[in-house]
């Protein structure tokens, strides 16, 4: 274990729920700006793991560390949200009564304390910010747009540059091809790894095709802790996830 290199690291963590455990002796290290896809049958653990990282769920035991210096199981969500830990739902949920560009607006991380005479370079600043925002996100065409005018991929790229505009330095996203077309699943996955680098992302996901267009490593979940990990033909050729997973 990398532990302090890495931008996130658990170790040995394990959580019960009514005497099951949802995560048993869970260890995964990410490093900055690495793109990392996670994927394993329901009920192995990936939200959970999730739930733990975001300070939404705490551990039983094992320790969960953001830049080798703060326990995230001590932190509540609010907490590591400020520390820099984005996350992510598979159902977008974007302001759909405001443009496009509002939505980034309302979401940017910024200084409203600001005194009145850097008030029109702060909006500068903001501007400048959103458009490359809009970039990223292939949505410079419909800036003036409804959210609700979005399809349903779209909406889940506006939902991503909103949760950019926080600043995260790790980026957990839940299912992100779910509903949508061939199309926007090849164009997420572009986006994802054009995100990556600048910040590190985590990808739960269950679309094989879309977990092959990352091309990043792959960890493998099973009853709560990392079954295989390492290149998606790596981990597809591995008997225990083919039996566990794959062979379903």
């Amino acid at each position: 274990m990398k532990e302090t290199r890495a931008l996130l690291y658990l170790d040995d963590v394990t959580v019960s729920f009514d005497g099951f455990k949802a995560i048993n002796g869970l260890s995964l290290f990410v490093e900055p700006g690495e793109l990392r896809a996670v994927i394993g049958p329901n009920g192995a653990g990936k939200t959970t793991m999730m739930d733990i990282i975001t300070g939404k769920t705490r551990p039983d035991s094992g320790k969960v560390l953001w830049k080798g210096e703060h326990d995230l199981t001590k932190l509540d969500e609010a907490d590591a949200a400020r520390l820099g830990v984005g996350r992510k739902f598979q159902k977008p949920t974007v302001f759909e009564t405001h443009t496009v560009e509002d939505n980034l607006l309302l979401a940017l991380k910024a200084d409203r304390r600001v005194i009145p005479t850097l008030f029109a370079r702060t909006r500068k600043d903001e501007q400048a910010r959103i458009d490359a925002m809009l970039a990223l996100i292939r949505l410079e065409a419909r800036r003036a747009d409804l959210a609700a005018d979005l399809s349903h991929g779209q909406k889940q790229w506006l939902e991503i540059g909103m949760l950019l505009a926080q600043e995260p330095e790790l980026l957990l996203v839940d299912e992100p091809a779910a509903g949508m077309t061939d199309d926007e699943t090849m164009e997420t996955a572009k986006l994802l790894r054009d995100i990556a680098g600048e910040r590190s992302v985590i990808v739960v996901e269950h679309d094989m095709a879309f977990v092959r267009e990352l091309d990043v490593k792959v960890s493998v979940l099973h009853e709560g802790s990392v079954l295989a990990e390492g290149s998606l033909d790596h981990v597809s050729a591995d008997p225990r996830v083919i039996e566990v997973y794959l062979g379903r």
